[in-house]
């Protein structure tokens, strides 16, 4: 099929960051079938090697960048590089991230630095350079990959869901300010899918299991996400939710706020770990 982005960007330049891992590869491959010219960004060079044949197999164009995102001045080197071997760009596709877990105060601080880098600042990075060619192009789409999580926020999972409810704020910020310049702004809010995103944690190792059980567990696909967040940012929305558990969580955060803070005060309280620190504290 041939994405409505496809049509509206026939240049069809987009730079994805974490386009080795499971959602990255699924927007390249995706979007390779339409023959698109594709940048992908990752730490890992047998990543990045494996996805660009899979992408060039697919039909698209690769340009592969290793580099850490959370690096403004390393991302800026790629992302320019990029730009001038495709003489601009379409669509930047905010999409890595790392997924942690542990309580506050118990998490050190070091972490925080770490997770904030890589969800948070370098989706900032990322979008300020886009952002600076686009409104000269007067045309592109920036998308960010946020999570349900940074509505309803869960405890236990307070680095992660802080990184992901201040990413979809900076696209809100950013919606009005950009549209007059003909960019478009779509921020992803998925729940729990397929991927490696627990791979990486830092935090506690209980909290890491946990994460990566309802990973595994997860009845979605990264394509089928990556293909919900093409139809959606082409159809021109802002908030673009999957499945219908994360569209639940976003209206019933909107019209009972006090909802999720009561349920989860019963449900961390009756947590036999949480039980076992509150006796530690006494």
């Amino acid at each position: 099929m041939q994405y409505k982005l496809s049509k509206r960007f026939p240049n069809k330049r987009v730079f994805i960051t974490g386009g080795g891992g499971a959602l990255g590869k699924a927007f390249s491959l995706l979007l390779a079938k339409d023959g698109w010219n594709i940048g992908i960004t990752d730490i890992q060079d047998a990543a990045l090697e494996k996805a660009s044949k899979e992408i060039q197999a697919a039909g698209g164009t690769c340009y592969t960048y290793k580099f850490d995102v959370s690096d403004k001045a390393a991302y800026k080197i790629a992302f320019d590089d990029f730009v001038g071997k495709n003489g601009g760009i379409d669509i930047l596709i905010n999409n890595a991230g790392v997924g942690d877990g542990g309580l506050f105060g118990e998490y050190e601080l070091e972490k925080w630095d770490w997770i904030t880098g890589i969800n948070q600042m370098a989706v900032i990075y990322g979008s300020h350079y886009a952002t600076e060619v686009m409104k000269k192009q007067r045309s592109g789409l920036i998308i960010t990959i946020s999570s349900i999580a940074g509505v309803a926020s869960m405890p236990n999972m307070s680095m992660y869901n802080v990184t992901k409810a201040a990413v979809l704020a900076l696209g809100e910020s950013m919606y009005a300010e950009v549209k007059p310049f003909g960019i478009q702004v779509s921020v992803a809010l998925p729940e729990f899918f397929r991927s490696g995103i627990m791979e990486q944690a830092k935090g506690d190792a209980n909290a890491k299991t946990i994460g990566m059980k309802k990973i595994e567990k997860a009845p979605f696909t990264p394509e089928e996400v990556a293909e919900v967040v093409l139809k959606g940012a082409g159809d021109g929305d802002f908030y673009i939710m999957h499945p219908f558990k994360a569209k639940l969580a976003f209206f019933v955060r909107n019209r009972f706020p006090n909802f999720f803070l009561n349920k989860k005060y019963k449900d961390i309280m009756q947590k036999k770990w949480m039980k076992e620190r509150l006796k530690k504290a006494e």
